[in-house]
């Protein structure tokens, strides 16, 4: 394991609560729960651990996202962070292809990094940009086969202080944006939002007669957060 000096600028392995700054000190406590191989050597920003998805709800999340037709092979992951969900979709061994999506190259260092630790760096296609602009200009003529599963920042913890979540104020993409933009590429899609997300909001936007099915995930009894599935899941 790299020593924390040899890091990239940004980037750290933090070995001692001492060295953790406090913001992040509750996260780096649950270390083993979002990455159960952080001691073999996980990369992260400070800013990315508000944003990983922790391992056990990852690996759930791509059990019900592979529940998509057949048809469906590749996945892409427009918010690939520092690589939690995009690491658990590889290890599924359900897709023939997997892209991930990154705009901070800081953070995409991680990812690829914590794919390598998992074994799984070399199964996904690393793409350093912004979602807005890759998924037009590189994934449309994917979209017929594609999945697109997209867990959007929330625009800080101020999420919390709300009992139903406003969608359309999440920063800095707000919901209504990220779906009208996600759907000119594919109708098979997968949100991973706030546990108390306004589910009318949600539900304005099925189309037709469809009907979204939304799972809470769960860990220790506590909610984690939700995923909503548009187009043709089976068994969610």
């Amino acid at each position: 394991m790299a020593p924390e000096e040899s890091l990239p600028e940004g980037v750290h392995h933090y070995e001692t609560a001492e060295d953790v700054p406090f913001p992040i000190a509750n996260y780096w406590h649950q270390r083993y729960e979002i990455f159960s191989k952080y001691d073999e050597g996980v990369w992260m920003t400070d800013d990315a651990w508000f944003g990983v998805t922790p391992e056990p709800v990852a690996k759930k999340v791509a059990q019900d996202v592979a529940s998509a037709p057949t048809s469906k092979t590749v996945i892409i992951d427009a918010f690939a962070g520092a690589g939690g969900n995009v690491i658990a979709f590889a290890l599924s061994g359900r897709w023939n292809q997997i892209f991930a999506i990154e705009k901070d190259p800081k953070v995409l260092a991680c990812a690829k990094q914590n794919a390598e630790v998992y074994g799984v760096s070399k199964k996904i296609w690393w793409i350093e940009g912004d979602m807005f602009d890759v998924l037009p200009a590189r994934m449309r003529s994917l979209g017929k086969n594609a999945v697109v599963f997209a867990s959007p920042p929330w625009g800080g913890p101020t999420y919390r202080d709300f009992d139903v979540f406003d969608l359309a104020s999440m920063e800095p993409y707000s919901f209504p944006e990220l779906h009208k933009s996600i759907s000119k590429i594919t109708k098979d899609m997968v949100f991973y939002l706030p546990r108390t997300s306004d589910l009318r909001q949600l539900a304005r936007h099925a189309q037709d007669e469809e009907k979204l099915a939304v799972k809470h995930y769960c860990m220790r009894g506590a909610s984690k957060a939700l995923c909503v599935f548009f187009g043709s899941f089976e068994g969610v």
